[in-house]
């Protein structure tokens, strides 16, 4: 049996002119199958205007309608945002065996490198991408199992993860204003467990054929995305068609997860994404996940459930959410619902 180092599709990429057999997705499953449609675009929104009210209306609605949006003038600086993508980039391309010796200081498996997905399994249908994750509380907690080369990770990864944690309160709150909940509701357990989740997407010589990423909704209450900015690859289902976000510079991708869509009692979108290869290019991507402690109460808010508006979804903690969303996948989507 091949060695992680072995696996990785980093690795071994270039060896082949052909997607190997295990890469290859089901007809219906394939890029070629629904083609992005051109024209379509997930809305942009401005955090740095002055009208607060006029904010909450626009991410609101995208988180309605979409359950994905972009936004600019968000207050981590470029030079931050630049600084991310190095360190992932230099990380994904250091030896194989390095890699991997870097994941594995934590006997509890925090932090850690994979290829695929985390339930990686002999002769499953595999995904064309390594990804690298590990925990980022604002406790620091973890810190000292995170990777320490290249150099400069520790430090630039923490700064990143701290300033994110800001801009991810600063949405949750202006989500908060526009479901008319606590200000604050988000900002004790139901964030307090944030994890960075690192996709790098090898070239691969037949894109038509695999992906690399399945389409899935994320478990989180959102997700803020760091793109590529000089490569495509993230693409949205929306009314059954597949819309790819543009990569715009110093801009973020947010989407909302479905803890959030349970939580807001379904009036958010909790929306279907997948990642797609190209053959020119690898592609890196930065998710920053806001996700709650295990022993946080998964249901919908009180204030948005009344007689005439009774819960859709199940009352659950995290821990068991967490459990059977990564044992069962998509099937557990129908058990959420009371």
């Amino acid at each position: 049996m091949d060695t992680l180092d072995q696996k990785l599709v980093s690795s071994w990429f270039n060896a082949h002119s052909t997607v190997p057999s295990s890469y290859v997705q089901p007809p219906e499953c394939r890029p070629g199958k629904l083609i992005a449609t051109p024209g379509k675009k997930i809305p942009v929104v401005d955090l740095g205007g002055n009208d607060r009210a006029d904010t909450v209306k626009h991410v609101l609605k995208a988180s309605e309608e979409y359950g994905f949006f972009q936004v600019i003038n968000h207050g981590v600086s470029k030079d931050l945002m630049d600084d991310i993508l190095k360190i992932f980039k230099e990380f994904h391309a250091m030896p194989a065996k390095e890699k991997v010796n870097e994941c594995y200081k934590d006997p509890n498996g925090s932090c850690k490198l994979y290829t695929s997905s985390e339930n990686y399994t002999e002769g499953a249908l595999q995904y064309w991408k390594d990804s690298l994750t590990h925990p980022c509380p604002p406790s620091g907690e973890y810190m000292e199992y995170w990777p320490q080369k290249p150099t400069g990770y520790r430090e630039i990864v923490g700064k990143y993860t701290r300033e994110l944690r800001k801009l991810g309160l600063k949405i949750l709150e202006l989500l908060c204003d526009g479901l008319e909940l606590n200000p604050r509701y988000f900002s004790g357990g139901l964030s307090e467990k944030p994890t960075m989740l690192v996709h790098h997407y090898p070239p691969c010589p037949d894109p038509s054929l695999t992906l690399g990423l399945a389409k899935h909704r994320d478990p989180t209450l959102i997700t803020i995305l760091l793109q590529d900015d000089q490569v495509n690859g993230l693409q949205v289902l929306k009314d059954g068609e597949w819309v790819a976000v543009e990569p715009i510079p110093n801009a973020f991708v947010v989407n909302v997860g479905l803890l959030l869509q349970i939580i807001s009692n379904g009036r958010l979108v909790g929306a279907e994404h997948r990642a797609v290869t190209n053959s020119s290019m690898a592609r890196t991507s930065v998710a920053y996940f806001i996700y709650p402690s295990y022993e946080s109460l998964i249901e919908p808010a009180q204030a948005l459930v009344n007689g005439s508006t009774p819960p859709l979804y199940k009352s659950m903690t995290f821990a068991e959410f967490h459990k059977n969303f990564f044992h069962k996948g998509p099937k557990f989507e129908a058990e959420l619902h009371s």
